[in-house]
Order: structure tokens, then C-alpha cells, then sequence
């Protein structure tokens, strides 16, 4: 009998649409390799739906959603909005509604060509960001006075917790230990200018006593933003707060091929996790069939690794690792000249391969 998952997809605004629908074609495809039934339910949120009806997410819907293994986001984002508008309406919701505290950021360099570094190889560059995705200043009170004048102030609150900055830690650490590459973890703070997160350095050595087998290591933002150009192999396991680990994975994903590779995972271990792409929605290129679709492509890896899925998933990373490693592909960006379909038939192509086990 094959296993059934259920699946929200929210295509969203922009190239979401597109890059969604390759994704689903490989999904739809490896669900067959692997004898697997995918159930889809697809949600129009986002600009146009807004527009149209004034709803972002309404309740009805986010229950529903709630129903659901997974969810598959496209990217929100639309210039006809106020900044910000639909990511916390959409994103911002999902995250902090589900209560998906930890966002799960892989950066692996699979081919030295795509690496913008000198003499790295893919031994060099392989580490995983454990990104606390439910507090900081994603979180906070905010707020403007005088708006518009020139005694405008606007203000914006960080805000950690005991429980929020000690479960990321701990999700951190036991990761590093399944990883078992180089079993250390790296926290990154600011803790030297920002007195609040002594709370995060604190947490980190009084959790870590537990961790014994798992090397400590504590670096301040931005050193480690000089250490990951100039020497990344020293990284393996790196957890940090919302928004440092925001910054960081961007840079992070600059040196593995860009954001068109870069997938991530929302997560609240063993409930419904949320997975996407950390690209936005470019929606000056919305429609054209430029849109790289990889990074969905892996979301979609990562997805079924979360329901429990380990083949599917292999079989998908390895047929987007077989395809970068043929160099089939002039650039990773907008610019590559091969559609956003034809990027997806590649893939496709290269799904009949058996995955091969990693040591």
C-alpha cells in the first residue's frame, strides 16, 4: 500500500508560480519512482488574490492549512503592496502561527566551479545554519512617531526568550551530532554590543555540558562573516539568532552557486513544516521562463526528507547534484538562456538514476 502525504502549496506572487510548478512536476515524479501518493490542496494567497478580494490569509484557510503534512511556498513579495505587507501576512503567519522555530538553512558546495572563491573544493564548504525563526526583531513591538517629518523616530524591539533561544540550541546540537561530519557547532552572536544576548551565550554553554561529544564554539556576527570567505571549512553545525542567521545564509548561499540553489526548511519537529526557497519573488521576471527552479526543486528534497521519505529525498538532491555537476548550465541565475521548464525536464531526466547511499 503506498504511503500518503498531504501537501499545501502556495504558489504565491512573482516567479513563485513557476518555479512551483517544476517542483511539483518532480515531485509528482519521484512520488512515482518511489511509490508514494501526494495528495495537493493549492491556496491563491498572495498580491493578485489580495487585490481581488482584499483577503491575505484568512482564518478559514490557515486551519485548513493546519490539516496538512506539509506546506510548499512559492515566494510572496509584490511592489503593488506596502513592504512587508503579505510576508507577515502570509510568511510571517505560517512561521509564527505554526510555531516553526527553526529555520533550517543547508549550504554544500557540490561543484568547485560554482564557488565564486579561489582553490575551494566541495570538502571545503559544507555546513548546515540552524536559524531560531520565531523571535528577535522579526518578532517585536515596532513603531513610528512624527512619521514623515524631520523628527521621525521609529523604533523596533529585539526580543529573545529562555525557551525560544534554548530549543534552537538544542535542535542546533542534535543536528550537529546527526550530521557527524565534524561534530561541532558554532553559535553566532553579537553578545559584545548587544547585551540581551547574553541570554544566547549563557544558553549555549549551559546546554552544550549536555553535549559532550559536540565541539563549542562561539564567534560574533561579524567575524564570521570575514571567516565563511576566507576559511568556510571551518564550519559545520552553525546556530544564530533570526536575524543574524538571515544575513548570513544569504552570504552563505553567495558561495555555493546563489540564491537560485538555496533552499530552506520551516520546522517544529514532528509536526507540519513549511518548505521554500530563500529567493524572493522578482517580479520583474514574473511569466518569462527565466526563473532558475532549483532551489524549489531541493525545498522539494528537503520536504520529503522531513515526512519521513529518505529515498525520495536522496533521489532528488542527487539528480540536481548530477545535473550542476554536468555544467549544463551556463549561469544559475536569469541570465542562464535555458527556461525555467527546461531546467525542470533536466532534472526529470536525471531522476531514473538509482540514489546512491552516503557514507
Amino acid at each position: 500500500m503506498s504511503r500518503t502525504h498531504r501537501i499545501a502549496v502556495i504558489p504565491g506572487d512573482g516567479i513563485g508560480p513557476e518555479v512551483v510548478r517544476e517542483g511539483l512536476r518532480i515531485l509528482d515524479r519521484v512520488a512515482e519512482l518511489e511509490g508514494l501518493r501526494i495528495e495537493r490542496t493549492s491556496y491563491p494567497f498572495g498580491a493578485e488574490h489580495h487585490l481581488r478580494t482584499q483577503e491575505v490569509l484568512p482564518d478559514a484557510a490557515f486551519a485548513e492549512i493546519q490539516q496538512h503534512d506539509a506546506v510548499l511556498l512559492g515566494a510572496i513579495g509584490d511592489p503593488r503592496m506596502p513592504p512587508g505587507f503579505l510576508e507577515f501576512g502570509i510568511v510571517g503567519r505560517l512561521r509564527f502561527g505554526l510555531d516553526l522555530y527553526v529555520n533550517l538553512r543547508p549550504v554544500r558546495l557540490v561543484d568547485a566551479a560554482l564557488c565564486p572563491l579561489k582553490s575551494k573544493e566541495p570538502e571545503h564548504i559544507d555546513f548546515t545554519v540552524v536559524r531560531e525563526n520565531t523571535e528577535d526583531a522579526y518578532a517585536g513591538m515596532w513603531g513610528q512617531f512624527k512619521k514623515g517629518t524631520p523628527d521621525e523616530v521609529a523604533t523596533q524591539e529585539i526580543i529573545f526568550t529562555r525557551k525560544g533561544v534554548e530549543r534552537a540550541l538544542r535542535y542546533a546540537f542534535e543536528h550537529c551530532r546527526k550530521r557527524a561530519r565534524q561534530r561541532k557547532l558554532t553559535l553566532l552572536t553579537k553578545a559584545n554590543a548587544i547585551r540581551a544576548m547574553e541570554l544566547w551565550t549563557r544558553a549555549f554553554a549551559e546546554v552544550g555540558a549536555e553535549y559532550p561529544d559536540i565541539t563549542r564554539e562561539h564567534q560574533y556576527i561579524d567575524a564570521a562573516c570575514m571567516f565563511v570567505v576566507t576559511r568556510p571549512e571551518q564550519y559545520d553545525t552553525v546556530v544564530t539568532s533570526n536575524m543574524f542567521g538571515d544575513i548570513f545564509t544569504d552570504l552563505g548561499a553567495a558561495l555555493v552557486g546563489g540564491l537560485g540553489l538555496a533552499a530552506s526548511a520551516n520546522l517544529h519537529p514532528g509536526r507540519i513544516g513549511l518548505f521554500e526557497s530563500i529567493h524572493g519573488s522578482a517580479p520583474q521576471f514574473a511569466g518569462q521562463n527565466r526563473a532558475n527552479p532549483l532551489a524549489t526543486i531541493m525545498a522539494v528534497s528537503m520536504m520529503l526528507e522531513h515526512l519521513g521519505e529518505v529515498a525520495a529525498a536522496q533521489r532528488v538532491e542527487q539528480a540536481v547534484e548530477r545535473l550542476l555537476r554536468s555544467r549544463r548550465l551556463p549561469d544559475l541565475g536569469m541570465d542562464s538562456g535555458v527556461g525555467t521548464d527546461a531546467v525542470g525536464a533536466m532534472v526529470l531526466s536525471e531522476l531514473a538514476a538509482d540514489p546512491v547511499p552516503r557514507p
